[in-house]
């Protein structure tokens, strides 16, 4: 799909919206908005592709808060998420502060009314997964967002409550972590469930999760799908037979995945009046990125940036972690499960199409 040119706040919003370039790590007030808020709040759901920080108040070996990790943020600050910050950017969406990670200090007050993120690195649709880590699976953060409501409304009042809660966009991104850190790992459950049944089962905690939030009151949705998992560098290392190569079996089982979701969200839209759900395609993009890096401006696609770029992700991709990259723009990947800032700049543009949509 060509780049398609866009005014800059369109290109600005999405940046903010979708996909590991969400909202800031940091509360703290940038400059007079230009324009009128253009939605009333973001809530994002999910693991560590579109995490803040909520690991870094865990018991957990899945974080970020720490070098290399923030070494090409704006303010070069490891706060806890695995992709990258945007600080400034949201100011074209009229928004004087980034919706607040749920277990941090900020989340409480008027910067309630920007949203809120309940989204934790290594969490997924299937319960165990957060368990294996000890993050907040997707049922704990229903009932993170909740408790969320209930203090919007001591805040806000009930109506005014009500219309951001509506009016807010919802993004939730899961999947990816139940089967690289779950299922492929867990003989517990490839011995006794074939990859197709397991997709299965995580497709309908998707469907029993998005009726969750419609039943709480949101009505815009964007999912994405889950990306080529088999084309991961840390996959590639522990399940590629030495073969150097994407592992075409984990890739298969991805398509069936993203299948499967886009076949439940138009069911869920049918049943579901005044539901807009879309799903974010960041396969297709990235895939692409992978087999045909020079098209895109980046010079390696096997390796991460962090370490030696075969396998190192949080406590692994550390400052003195050897073979570091000195310029993250030529990888594809950052460390060995997530993709660069650069990447995730143009999985951004091409999902300016869906992400309209949702306004």
């Amino acid at each position: 799909m060509p780049i398609i040119e866009t005014s800059p706040w369109k290109a600005d919003l999405l940046l903010v919206l979708f996909v590991g370039i969400l909202i800031s790590s940091s509360t703290k007030g940038i400059s007079q908005p230009l324009i009128p808020p253009l939605i009333p709040g973001i809530m994002v759901f999910g693991d560590s592709i579109v995490t803040v920080g909520n690991n870094n108040n865990l018991r957990t070996l899945v974080k970020s808060n720490f070098p290399p990790y923030g070494r090409d943020f704006i303010n070069q600050h490891p706060s806890g998420s695995f992709v990258f910050n945007t600080l400034g950017v949201g100011e074209n969406l009229g928004l004087t502060k980034y919706p607040p990670e749920i277990l941090s200090k900020e989340a409480k007050g008027k910067n309630l009314l920007l949203g809120a993120n309940f989204a934790s690195g290594g969490s997924g649709y299937y319960e165990s997964t957060a368990r294996l880590y000890n993050t907040i699976s997707l049922r704990k953060q229903l009932e993170y967002y909740k408790e969320y409501q209930m203090k919007l409304v001591d805040v806000a009042g009930p109506s005014n409550a009500t219309s951001l809660i509506r009016g807010s966009i919802y993004l939730v991104s899961a999947g990816a972590s139940d089967f690289v850190q779950n299922y492929y790992v867990n003989p517990l459950l490839n011995k006794f469930y074939k990859p197709h049944q397991f997709s299965d089962i995580l497709i309908k905690a998707y469907s029993h999760f998005i009726q969750e939030l419609y039943r709480l009151g949101a009505r815009k949705i964007g999912v994405s799908n889950i990306p080529p998992i088999g084309c991961l560098p840390a996959s590639i290392t522990i399940f590629g037979k030495d073969k150097n190569e994407c592992v075409t079996k984990m890739n298969l089982v991805a398509q069936y995945f993203n299948k499967k979701l886009n076949a439940t969200t138009i069911n869920l839209k049918a049943m579901l009046p005044g539901l807009k759900l879309v799903v974010l395609d960041i396969y297709e993009p990235l895939y692409n990125m992978i087999h045909k890096p020079s098209d895109f401006g980046f010079f390696e696609a096997r390796k991460a940036c962090c370490g030696t770029g075969l396998l190192e992700t949080s406590f692994l991709c550390n400052k003195k972690s050897p073979g570091t990259c000195a310029n993250a723009t030529e990888y594809v990947f950052w460390d060995g499960f997530h993709p660069s800032e650069a990447a995730n700049k143009i999985l951004a543009e091409e999902l300016l199409i869906d992400g309209i949509s949702l306004l």
